[in-house]
């Protein structure tokens, strides 16, 4: 076997490293513009997280705010509207036993795990049917007092619960949180 007959191997071995090394690269390159293009635009990421004045909202009266592109129920609720949810039995809710809450995962559907504070006064939820993504009706419609979608008949209690009609799940209760007369969302 010669000097040359030698290195011949070693240089093809180099030439398909260095082949399969640019092939990867261009591979890279070419795919990071489809992926990158499903991160969330600018305008998304400034609003992820928001600041809401709450001091001014009485009891018995809701709030809407966008957020992320959609709304976002708040509710100081009265304590009317209060006992009226506690009062359910967790049997009663037969279409979704979940509180679908952000901030208490896993947790059933009471009412105590659906409110923003202890004694039951806020509450806070996305303001999107979770049928079709609808945006259902307050200030107690329906028949239990609470929401109601009428583009297909769901129902909601005053704790965002849904009891009757296409439904699926509650209303989605956001992450947030009490800064002082703030409410922060995201």
């Amino acid at each position: 076997m010669s000097h040359a007959e030698d290195h011949e191997g070693t240089r093809r071995d180099f030439l398909y490293y260095a082949t399969a090394g640019a092939g990867a690269v261009t591979a890279g390159a070419a795919v990071w513009p489809l992926v990158n293009q499903m991160n969330p635009s600018a305008d998304v990421r400034a609003l992820s997280s928001i600041r809401v004045d709450i001091s001014g909202i009485e009891p018995g009266t809701q709030l809407t705010v966008k957020w992320l592109g959609k709304p976002v129920f708040i509710r100081r609720r009265t304590q009317g509207e209060i006992d009226a949810a506690r009062a359910v039995a967790l049997e009663d809710l037969t279409i979704d036993a979940t509180s679908q809450n952000a901030n208490k995962p896993g947790t059933d559907a009471a009412d105590e795990n659906r409110a923003m504070d202890e004694t039951g006064e806020w509450l806070v939820m996305m303001g999107v049917c979770t049928h079709l993504g609808c945006v259902p009706l307050g200030d107690g419609a329906g028949e239990f007092g609470g929401w109601f979608c009428p583009c297909h008949g769901s129902h909601y209690d005053t704790s965002g619960r849904i009891r009757k009609g296409p439904a699926p799940q509650n209303l989605h209760v956001p992450l947030a949180r009490f800064e002082g007369s703030e409410l922060v969302l995201g």
